[in-house]
């Protein structure tokens, strides 16, 4: 039950109704569109998110299923039930397009057996009945006119209407070129009047030639005769024509007669393409504000990660910004959250994403969260938002808002979800406080849900002390004076009137006298809650820092541990090939010898033929003869006492540090990043200038080179799910702005179009990227993606 008849259009649900309907591709979808109602059993709920849900899965893998085409079958199959009737040209060739349709999609799911089953309960085992389109195509062609063969009598009729036309025009010609040979002819050619051919006649010569006049210019000069000659074949001509319309109009009604039979079938096709366009424009509203299928539990219970306005999402998205993400829980423990904070701090947006997702939810749509979010089912939704004052009802907006809590209190049960905005607000603060904080105890004992916003110490302090119910605030940037849009659950939040007023430049001496009329305990507690609320701010930018920097010692220890399993494999690898390749030199050196010795003393060692071979042996000796690599200059120790600041080499190590602090025989020695404690005779003393060139070794400027070395500014994303890609570009770009190249090519590919405006969508997130551009259509148009930096 939803209350009151708003409250869709108060939360905005009808918007999102409209964008979705934007995605259908026929009015029947629409309607569906139209009809879509907020459910609450948890078997239909689910059916509807899993079929979204397969739908955007084939349309993000660009899977070949052509949607394109299909019209009101309905219509078509409600017009046929009448005996006597018949289907026009263009009617049987909507119904010949749908229905190729239809059999495109049952195909590509027959071809996909189980892959998308609750997709495929759809089809409800819709036979493909191929005898339609064939009879269709025994009358139509493709561009869906009636073939000039359709019938053995229409054939001869076109037949004689051609040779006709053709006599006409032999006749017409002749007894035009005797009249302009004649000087009868106005300016002009042959021309139509009537539906019939005329030769323009000057008016004082008309009774110079025999026949009809149709028609005159609007001077009088000319008239426009049609020559008793051609008459009588005119008249034939145009008896064919009728012939011609009796013949089609025949063919039409029994073809229309043999499709009658198929009218069940034909409803069960438009029902299916219906519920097709349906599901397929609610998949592509899922694509548009990157939503996801959440798990669905039974009770009602709420827990929203990284959840944002679809509205909001879509505005920011056009203006390039991003959507701060809320994260908030509903449970048995904490049914209701309270949420105060600044003004034009988001609580009322925070209020209404919590209710719209789930009016979108129960509605079968999928919803921009996280997917590991879980999402219960409500059997009461209310809401009071806005001012609903009425003068017809007599209604002040205090009025309004009582009427509402009356109808709330009355009603509510553990399953309702309650949304509440400004609570208490409309009156006298000293007397709308405590109402609101009696309504909320009562809602409070009958176990509802709800989110509510309020600016009320009164309800802050409730919220504090009473079980089921929670404090959160809307963090604020007190050095900035800005909102942070972020929700904190478990401390109430400040207005911050006075710091809000300042920063817009309020008047010195009206500030001062409002603090005196405050008084100086709710002062004291506002003062209280800002301080409060700067920690939790500092608090808050630290966890965030520390995640930060615990996600890159993560990386470095993974990327390490890769580098360690490549050396280590690589190591036996070369190992291996030396051996071989010493085993080979032997061997070849071996024989050398054998053959050297040989051949002396097949020459009786003569003295010129002995210093020849030996020559050929040195010569053999030099090619596999192994360069030494120049030793690394060795660090000299300096002879004079270790004190702190000097630099120190490790013994039997190129490994140097800085010393900090000296402890008798110890050393506390900075390595890098690290502290470590040695014995003094573990290491030597060397200079600033040994200790330079030893840093300079050991930096990465070698492995950005060699990164640099093995990187293309090519990749290739093809046949990927749209995540794996995303997941992908989001790697490449951080390394090509890392290298510092100027531009790289993403090949994704044509199909539908999905992958690429995925990949475009979430480029413009990058204030890196400075524009993007197709490739040239002759070398894959818009198939890739060219990325120029800043």
């Amino acid at each position: 039950m939803l209350y009151p008849e708003n409250c869709l259009e108060r939360l905005g649900f009808n918007e999102i109704r409209q964008l979705i309907h934007q995605h259908c591709l026929s009015p029947m979808g629409q309607q569906m569109v139209s009809k879509m109602q907020v459910m609450t059993k948890y078997d239909q709920i689910n059916k509807f998110l899993r079929q979204t849900h397969e739908f955007k899965s084939i349309l993000e893998n660009q899977e070949p299923l052509q949607i394109s085409t299909f019209f009101d079958i309905k219509t078509l199959a409600d017009k046929i039930k009448v005996e006597g009737t018949y289907l026009v040209e263009e009617e049987l060739h909507q119904m010949y397009a749908s229905l190729q349709t239809v059999f495109s999609v049952l195909r590509f799911f027959e071809e996909r057996k189980e892959v998308y089953p609750n997709l495929e309960a759809l089809l409800e085992h819709l036979p493909v009945e191929k005898n339609i389109l064939k009879r269709i195509e025994t009358v139509l062609d493709p561009k869906g006119k009636i073939k000039p063969n359709a019938s053995t009598a229409l054939q001869t009729i076109i037949g004689d209407i051609a040779k006709t036309e053709q006599d006409v025009r032999k006749r017409m010609d002749s007894i035009y070129k005797q009249a302009v040979s004649n000087n009868w002819v106005a300016d002009g050619s042959l021309t139509i009047r009537d539906g019939r051919m005329c030769i323009p006649i000057l008016a004082e010569n008309k009774r110079k030639l025999k026949g009809f006049i149709h028609d005159e210019s609007a001077s009088g000069q000319t008239v426009y005769l049609e020559p008793e000659e051609v008459f009588t074949m005119n008249n034939k001509l145009r008896d064919l024509e009728f012939d011609k319309r009796r013949e089609i109009i025949k063919i039409l009604i029994a073809l229309t007669t043999d499709l009658r039979p198929y009218t069940p079938l034909l409803l069960s096709y438009h029902g299916f393409l219906t519920k097709l366009d349906f599901v397929r424009a609610k998949a592509l509203f899922a694509i548009d504000i990157e939503a996801d299928m959440p798990v669905l539990v039974k009770g009602p219970v709420a827990r929203l990660i990284n959840a944002r306005h679809p509205l909001l999402y879509l505005s920011f998205k056009e203006d390039r910004k991003t959507v701060v993400p809320l994260n908030v829980e509903i449970k048995e423990d904490l049914r209701i959250v309270l949420v105060s904070g600044p003004n034009a701090g988001g609580k009322s947006v925070c209020m209404k994403t919590v209710g719209l997702l789930q009016l979108m939810l129960q509605s079968g749509l999928l919803i921009p969260v996280h997917e590991s979010s879980e999402v219960g089912i409500y059997e009461n939704i209310f809401a009071d938002i806005g001012d609903d004052q009425s003068i017809e009802s007599d209604l002040s907006t205090y009025s309004a808002h009582l009427t509402k809590m009356r109808y709330f209190v009355a009603h509510a049960s553990p399953k309702t979800l309650v949304l509440i905005d400004e609570f208490g607000t409309g009156t006298d603060p000293q007397f709308g406080g405590p109402m609101a904080e009696a309504v909320l105890e009562v809602l409070n004992n009958k176990k509802v849900r709800g989110v509510i916003t309020t600016h009320y110490s009164n309800l802050k302090l409730f919220a504090g002390n009473t079980p089921g119910l929670e404090n959160a605030s809307m963090l604020f940037d007190n050095d900035r004076m800005k909102p942070l849009y972020v929700l904190e659950v478990g401390k109430p939040g400040s207005s911050y009137a006075f710091e809000i007023a300042q920063n817009i430049g309020l008047q010195k001496e009206v500030l001062e006298l409002a603090r005196a009329k405050t008084g100086t305990n709710q002062n004291r507690i506002d003062s209280l809650l800002v301080d409060l609320e700067r920690e939790k701010k500092q608090i808050y930018d630290t966890k965030l820092h520390l995640s930060t920097q615990q996600n890159k010692v993560k990386n470095l220890v993974a990327e390490n541990e890769k580098l360690k399993l490549f050396l280590d494999e690589n190591k036996k690898v070369l190992i291996k090939e030396a051996k071989l390749e010493a085993q080979a030199i032997i061997k070849n050196a071996n024989k050398l010898v054998e053959n050297t010795i040989a051949e002396i003393k097949e020459k009786q060692a003569d003295k010129t033929v002995t210093k020849q071979l030996r020559q050929n042996l040195q010569k053999v000796m030099v090619q596999n003869h192994v360069k030494e690599e120049p030793k690394p200059e060795q660090s000299v120790p300096l002879n004079t006492p270790i004190e702190v600041g000097d630099w120190v080499q490790l013994r039997d190590s190129e490994t140097t540090g800085q010393v900090l602090e000296i402890n008798r025989d110890n050393l506390v020695i900075a390595l890098g990043d690290l502290r470590s404690v040695l014995k003094k005779n573990r290491v030597f003393k060397i200079s600033n200038k040994q200790a330079k060139k030893a840093i300079q070794a050991n930096s990465y400027t070698g492995s950005i080179s060699e990164a640099i070395g093995n990187f293309t500014a090519e990749l290739d994303l093809r046949g990927m799910r749209g995540d794996n890609a995303l997941h992908e570009v989001e790697k490449y770009l951080d390394k090509s702005i890392m290298l510092g190249f100027p531009f790289i090519k993403i090949i994704h590919g044509k199909g539908d179009g999905i992958l690429r405006k995925l990949i475009r969508e979430y480029l413009r997130k990058y204030s890196q990227v400075n524009r993007v551009e197709d490739e040239h259509a002759d070398r894959g148009g818009d198939g890739i993606t060219y990325v120029y930096f800043n």
